[in-house]
């Protein structure tokens, strides 16, 4: 293929900030330095020890400011899955009665909620997507007296945004505990995390234009964590294994440039929706997922019940006129199957199995979303509906 590629796969990964970039570089030119002003292990107390626990420290805070939570509560972790794992494990430690989690969560919540040795239940969704939250309420009165709430914030196939605010109240009055995966919200919408009212959220660098490989779990409030990682004393006793120094200065950077870029967000949602008018234009047919729910401003995900391709014939197609898109997580690609989230809306299989996810950032251009919309309508309608032919991506 020749011309230039166009990136709408964010929710997959953000490509890295330049402020992320520059953090690491001066990071690793720091820790390629023996002594002086270079980086030691941050566990150390001479003075490169130091050096590198300011660095991380500093780093706590931005992190934290994302999400007005106090930097105590920031525990580093290896990755969002990691995070959300750390989560679901406190419910054994907390001596909860029962795990809860939400049908559509990202498969690592869904798995970690299922490997836990407490009985675990998934709470029902809406057809837009939303949590069903008469269902929550029942399903916390049979819960027992303590139990463990496990809810994803935004969804990463649909964008759709939960209640959290509500899901918190009915868990509080349930005496119970409710964990979040902010992992697709952080950066992309506004969060104070204790107005959410939720006990501990996860995050992930690289959903915000941070590095791969480092995430967070951040505590809203103080309370006691068993580490799911033994043998060391870091992140104060709750999480072990020396700190990825380098890493976690660009996840601050990252977390930093996102907070300062919030504007921005109303921009990505005005070019969403002239994405999803455009595929309306063409296929007054095409099912826009969780579309009368809220959504995260840079999500569409979007299906036609009678294309004349799957999902997989789709994506092929549009890789190869140089379109980055997905269908379904990016977790789960490759797996020929009807997404575990439409499921739960209630979406048939044939109208699942042709779904498509366009996930938009902060470089994203009006030109680029309507090119998509152009070669996917010359992909997906039939050829005997009123369609522009295919457009190459340039």
């Amino acid at each position: 293929m020749t011309g230039t590629r166009i990136y709408l796969d964010y929710n997959a990964t953000a490509p890295l900030r330049s402020e992320a970039g520059e953090a690491m570089r001066r990071a690793i030119a720091a820790a390629e330095k023996a002594s002086g002003t270079g980086l030691g292990n941050p566990s150390s107390v001479h003075g490169e020890g130091r050096k590198a626990r300011a660095l991380v420290e500093e780093a706590r805070r931005d992190v934290a400011a994302l999400l007005s939570a106090p930097a105590e509560g920031v525990i580093f972790t290896g990755s969002g899955t990691e995070a959300v794992n750390l989560a679901a494990a406190q419910a054994e430690a907390l001596g909860c009665s029962a795990v809860l989690y939400g049908a559509s969560e990202h498969a690592c919540g869904i798995g970690a909620a299922e490997a836990s040795p407490l009985e675990s239940r998934p709470i029902p969704l809406l057809a837009n997507g939303l949590v069903d939250l008469d269902a929550l309420g029942a399903l916390l009165k049979e819960a027992g007296e303590k139990p463990f709430v496990l809810l994803q914030h935004a969804n990463n196939e649909t964008g759709v945004v939960q209640p959290l605010e509500e899901a918190a109240r009915l868990v509080r009055e349930a005496g119970g505990i409710l964990a979040s995966d902010l992992v697709q919200s952080a950066g992309k919408t506004a969060i104070d995390i204790k107005a959410l009212g939720i006990h501990m959220g996860a995050i992930s660098a690289h959903k915000m234009g941070g590095p791969q490989g480092v995430g967070a779990l951040v505590l809203a409030e103080d309370m006691p964590l068993t580490p799911l990682l033994h043998g060391g004393g870091q992140e104060r006793r709750r999480r072990g294994g020396t700190e990825n120094v380098i890493g976690i200065a660009g996840f601050a950077a990252a977390a930093k440039a996102a907070l300062n870029d919030m504007e921005s967000l109303e921009d990505q949602r005005a070019l969403r929706d002239a994405f999803e008018a455009k595929l309306k234009d063409y296929a007054p047919g095409v099912v826009i997922f969780g579309e009368s729910a809220p959504r995260l401003a840079n999500t569409s995900c979007f299906a036609l019940a009678d294309a004349d391709v799957s999902a997989e014939m789709l994506l092929m197609k549009l890789d190869l006129a140089g379109f980055a898109v997905s269908s379904g997580a990016a977790c789960s690609s490759g797996k020929v199957a009807a997404s575990h989230v439409l499921s739960a809306m209630q979406v048939e299989d044939r109208l699942s199995r042709s779904a498509i996810r366009m996930s938009l950032g902060r470089e994203s251009t009006l030109e680029e979303v309507l090119a998509l919309a152009d070669t996917w309508a010359g992909a997906a309608v039939k050829h005997d509906a009123p369609a522009p032919g295919a457009v190459m991506a340039s």
